[in-house]
């Protein structure tokens, strides 16, 4: 590991697959076979199971479970206590291992808010917006902004994390399409 890495003397840390400069902070447990990184901040009493793929720049903030079958791609933000799945109808009294799981993809930019629920087997889309609370039970397209139980698109968010106006413009400058019912940047 490189000497950049910092682990927290509290935490538990089996993998030696973490990139450059990421952070690792207290009671965080990270298995085993996990990649994890560079620049990542996986905050307290946060778990990693192995297996799991975790891309650059990511921020995993206090509580947050990612279960075998979950892929974190670059620049993701999960917010305090979210909740990801891995197993769409458990039952303690079956063991269904790995393959009996279904994988999750959290796509480039998106952020999972406080205490969202994704439920397995989707796929959140590059950049989009689970707002706090929201509980998301199918795939989230690119861009999107999703709230309630269950989610629903309710509008569309700039890289920069903004909203988007009816005008498909940020603030910042950027300009975004709708083709097909799916937000883009225009080039």
């Amino acid at each position: 590991m490189d000497d950049s890495v910092y682990i927290h003397p509290k935490a538990l840390v089996e993998t030696d697959q973490i990139g450059p400069r990421t952070r690792v902070w207290a009671f965080a447990h990270i298995m085993k076979g996990a990649v994890i990184g560079s620049d990542c901040n996986i905050c307290d009493h946060s778990f990693v199971e192995s297996s799991v793929r975790i891309g650059n720049r990511v921020k995993i903030k206090n509580g947050v479970a990612v279960w075998e079958k979950v892929t974190i791609e670059d620049d993701v933000f999960l917010g305090p206590y979210c909740v990801l799945t891995n197993d769409f109808n458990p039952r303690a009294a079956i063991a269904k291992g790995s393959d009996g799981f279904l994988p999750t993809l959290v796509k480039k930019g998106a952020t999972i808010g406080a205490n969202a629920t994704v439920v397995c087997g989707i796929t959140i889309g590059e950049y989009a917006f689970i707002a706090a609370g929201a509980v998301v039970t199918r795939d989230v397209p690119p861009y999107a902004l999703v709230v309630g139980v269950p989610a629903k698109l309710t509008g569309y968010v700039c890289q920069c994390g903004e909203k988007i106006n009816f005008e498909l413009a940020c603030t910042c400058g950027r300009k975004y399409q709708l083709v097909e019912g799916i937000c883009s940047p225009v080039e």
